[in-house]
């Protein structure tokens, strides 16, 4: 068998006391090697070969936490309170004295007094009586000292005292443990048998360089060998998160359709928010329920002119030849201070500031609702939005530029179905088919007159919104939401591009 000039030394160091088990440190010092991973190496390989075994035992290992790593600088807390008491006359033992004496801070005198009660210490009247005789309680001190300086460079467990080890783990920040594994090294038949003789090292070449080739060495040197076959490794290099390229992917495909991208707060008003597309003030939506309404700020203004505009629209139904909802609107809800609920609120507000001007636009944005989390609702999560508003602007318009946005995305099979919502007519749910299911995906319809008249528009506006989450969910292939927003480090490295 051909054998590596590492697997060589560690085989004939083992074989100098071929019936014994070598520990690490052993193995390091036997061999001439000051890191670990030579060992393991090797022991891997001469185990493969059947010439060594290798016996590995779970142990647990306690060093310093924090606090352990000052106590083992400055002392322990117990041991610095009765070194000042024992210096300290009978009638200067008291609580003030100790708070006074900075040997303990305040936020350590409460715990110092449940230590020095565990020595033997009594609080007489306000003042510490040390125990009588002291002695029990100096041996403790010094053994709790031994501890902690045993434990500075990392001690087994089966090492440590079990009483003193039960004291420290009760206090937080003193002590704490890792779970390692060791392990002992030692020849099977196979590998005392081997001859001594073929455990000479050989210069063995692992890169061909300009150096090594000015001199004669390599004609007599052993080249190492490669398997070509054996699978690389798969490089984990840096990637943009799931859910951020897939918004890049979908800013690209808008952008190449021709459309502009918006963006708008997430603090806004209810009036913004609701009244302008038309909800009714009582509607379940608005609710505390569904709704983050804000303390600061509670009120935002909003300029007079809509204001009476959507308490036409939605009184009476204004100019438009609606009937309105009825009832008394009220300005002071329609000012109230909320986390956006909807993107369409930045179209709205879009429409309003640019209303005889065309457009073409979307946007992308966190939206808030008072949801439960669950597989499928989070209280925070992403909508795509976008409108059309240009002569001509039409229900066959916005289902073709839905399609092909779809198509676009990777989604050739798309259908629309009539639905309801209070802002658009007539309205709309798109469709699309995955895995041989029609899977909701978002709505879409034509802005009411109630919407788009207090607004000054010109021409009709298709709108659409849809969840990208949920659009996330499609093209990744989970059926849970929340893994989207788990730092999984593996999940992460084994999505796909997109």
């Amino acid at each position: 068998m051909e054998l590596s000039n590492n697997e060589k030394r560690m085989l004939k160091a083992l074989q100098s006391r071929a019936g014994d088990s070598w520990s690490l440190d052993e193995l390091l010092a036997a061999c001439g090697w000051d890191d670990q991973v030579h060992v393991a190496g090797a022991g891997l390989a001469l185990a493969e070969n059947e010439l060594v075994e290798i016996q590995e035992t779970k142990v647990t290992i306690w060093s310093l936490g924090p606090e352990g790593a000052a106590a083992d600088e400055n002392g322990l807390l117990e041991q610095g309170v009765w070194d000042w008491l024992e210096q300290q006359p009978e009638d200067a033992r008291g609580m003030k004295d100790l708070l006074a004496s900075y040997v303990t801070s305040i936020q350590e005198t409460g715990v110092a007094v449940g230590l020095l009660k565990g020595l033997g210490c009594s609080l007489e009247k306000g003042a510490f009586v040390l125990p009588e005789p002291t002695d029990v309680a100096i041996v403790t001190l010094v053994a709790r000292k031994s501890f902690i300086e045993q434990c500075a460079n990392g001690v087994h467990e089966a090492d440590l005292d079990a009483e003193l080890l039960s004291h420290f783990r009760k206090r937080k920040g003193l002590i704490e443990s890792t779970d390692g594994t060791t392990r002992v090294w030692s020849l099977t038949d196979a590998g005392r048998k081997l001859d001594e003789g073929g455990l000479e090292e050989r210069l063995e070449v692992v890169h061909i360089t300009p150096e090594l080739l000015q001199g004669e060495e390599w004609r007599d040197a052993d080249f190492k060998p490669y398997d070509v076959e054996l699978d690389a490794p798969v490089p984990a290099g840096g990637r943009p998160h799931p859910m951020m390229a897939l918004i890049e992917r979908i800013r690209s495909i808008f952008l190449e359709m021709g459309f502009d991208e918006i963006e708008g707060d997430f603090v806004q008003t209810a009036g913004w928010n609701m009244d302008a597309l038309f909800i009714p003030q009582d509607h379940p939506a608005r609710e505390m329920q569904d709704t983050f309404y804000l303390t600061n700020p509670e009120k935002i203004e909003i300029a007079q002119n809509f204001l009476d505009d959507w308490t036409a629209i939605h009184e009476r139904g204004g100019e438009t030849g609606s009937t309105g909802w009825g009832g008394s609107f009220s300005g002071e809800e329609s000012q109230k201070g909320l986390l956006r609920t909807h993107t369409t609120v930045n179209t709205i507000q879009y429409l309003a500031e640019t209303p005889d001007v065309p457009c073409r636009v979307f946007g992308i944005g966190r939206v808030f609702r008072k949801e439960t989390i669950d597989r499928t609702h989070l209280p925070e999560f992403h909508q795509i939005e976008g409108i059309i508003m240009e002569p001509g602007a039409s229900l066959p318009m916005l289902v073709t530029t839905l399609k092909t946005f779809y198509e676009k995305m990777g989604y050739p099979e798309v259908r629309v179905r009539p639905a309801y919502f209070p802002y658009t007519e007539p309205s709309l749910e798109v469709e699309v088919k995955w895995r041989g299911q029609w899977l909701e995906l978002g709505g879409a319809g034509i802005f009411r007159p109630e919407v788009t008249e207090p607004l000054g528009c010109e021409w009709p506006v298709c709108a659409w919104g849809m969840g990208l989450e949920r659009l996330a969910m499609l093209v990744l292939g989970l059926d849970d939401i929340r893994q989207l927003y788990i730092s999984d480090l593996e999940w992460l490295r084994n999505q796909p591009l997109l």
